[in-house]
């Protein structure tokens, strides 16, 4: 073949300079932000995944084939923990041939981990193409689609305990454990320095978890204050409906984050990279048809292992000597939030799943409640003024990682002593507990 001018060359080496330059602005907005909404809990789970080998596809004779073959291969192998997807069809066999219900229920949340990074890669990738406010939403949502689906499928069972225990523990094990991780590993790959990371970010979450708190202890002081007879309600039901009432307003609180977060200050939550990997983690691999596609199925997935984790929850709780609170806040959390174990600081939001199986069970016609009792509302506030605390400067070391580390591990410990009486397993939270003889005083 001839050899281009130099001159022609340089007019097509310009011309394809300007065309990615072009490229790279759409991509990034008219301010220069970049369009494919990235959050925390997506920048955290990239870690987790790694290249696909094209050399395996590239030799398939067939050539209509290796567009499947590398869109699977993308799917399924792109993750560092693909070697738990075979624990997936494990559960479903499981299930099917009455194997046993601890089996079931260790299979389903082992198959649960893989899925859930994958639902994160998938919402990452379609995020890409319809833009920062869809792709913010797709990631808000979908990147606790474990969690909610797992609640949902308990609500509809009529377990409010397992519900509330594992969106409480959703919520401590990512200020805890997931944070406490983050902070000691990078502290331990600087020693000797302190990380720096914006305020903003912490502050406007603690706020937000602040409310979170508050919003789920009124229900408990009412009750408390109403058994101690130092006020009084029109009805048994009055704490019910301010429980519904609370979640309305921290609904309406994180509608108001996410218009902060994606709109008026979306400069505040750009993720701080360097410019060559945040052009390679824009990068589509796959198709945005066919992320949707492996998005709805992996969901279907996800769905009929938390139906059979709900289903074999008490059963394994016996066998394994166990609590069903101790499983629901700890092993249940950790399961859902696998995938942002491997990030470095993150803050994730969870509170918003509250509230919202709150108003589920309402449009149901289950009465389940923000009542979350003594301990668990205690150690939910006490956990959220531990993490303020550490997050106030702006800065963060080992220390703080150990910290908040030794907080989850005393709380999981009183979590895993603790045996709930059977009669509250599966409370419905239908009225306020008034004592005995008082009712006719206390109830106008």
């Amino acid at each position: 073949m001839d050899r281009l001018p130099d001159s022609t060359q340089g007019s097509t080496m310009r011309k394809y300079a300007s065309e990615a330059g072009l490229l790279r602005a759409a991509r990034q907005g008219p301010h220069g932000r970049s369009l494919t909404a990235r959050t925390a809990h997506n920048m955290s789970a990239s870690a987790l995944r790694k290249k696909s080998d094209a050399s395996l596809v590239r030799k398939v004779p067939f050539a209509p084939l290796r567009p499947v073959l590398a869109n699977l291969q993308e799917v399924f192998l792109g993750t560092k923990l693909a070697v738990l997807f075979p624990a997936v069809p494990l559960a479903i066999a499981a299930q099917c041939a009455n194997f046993g219900q601890v089996w079931v229920f260790a299979l389903s949340l082992l198959g649960l981990v893989p899925l859930s990074e994958r639902v994160s890669f998938l919402t990452e990738q379609i995020a890409i193409y319809t833009g920062p406010t869809v792709g913010g939403l797709l990631n808000a949502t979908c990147g606790n689609a474990t969690e909610l689906i797992v609640a949902l499928f308990a609500l509809m069972e009529g377990k409010i305990e397992v519900v509330k225990c594992s969106l409480l523990g959703s919520v401590l094990s990512n200020l805890l454990l997931v944070l406490g991780t983050s902070l000691f590993c990078g502290g331990v790959v600087n020693l000797g320095s302190d990380q720096l990371y914006d305020r903003t970010q912490a502050d406007v979450s603690t706020g937000l978890l602040i409310l979170g708190v508050l919003c789920q202890s009124l229900p408990l002081m009412l009750r408390y204050a109403v058994s101690a007879g130092e006020h009084s309600v029109a009805a048994d039901t009055t704490g019910l409906d301010l429980s519904r009432a609370c979640s309305i307003v921290m609904l309406l609180a994180y509608v108001a984050y996410l218009f902060f977060q994606l709109k008026t200050h979306a400069q505040l939550f750009e993720p701080q990279d360097d410019d060559g990997e945040a052009e390679e983690d824009e990068q589509a691999v796959i198709g945005f048809a066919s992320g949707l596609f492996w998005l709805a199925f992996k969901t279907v997935l996800i769905a009929i292992l938390s139906e059979y984790v709900v289903g074999t929850i008490e059963p394994t709780s016996k066998s394994w000597g166990l609590s069903v609170s101790f499983i629901s806040i700890i092993l249940l959390p950790i399961v859902g939030n696998a995938a942002e174990h491997a990030g470095a600081i993150i803050f994730a939001l969870k509170n918003k799943l509250v509230p919202l199986s709150v108003i589920v069970a309402w449009i149901a016609g289950i009465q389940m409640d923000l009542d979350f009792k003594l301990l668990e509302t205690g150690s939910l506030f006490v956990s959220v003024i531990v993490t303020a605390f550490t997050l106030q400067d702006g800065s963060s070391h080992y220390l703080k990682g150990i910290l908040l580390l030794l907080c989850y591990i005393v709380i999981g410990a009183c979590f895993f002593v603790t045996r709930q009486p059977a009669s509250h397993a599966n409370n419905n939270g239908a009225g306020l507990s008034l004592p005995t003889g008082t009712s006719s005083a206390q109830v106008a």
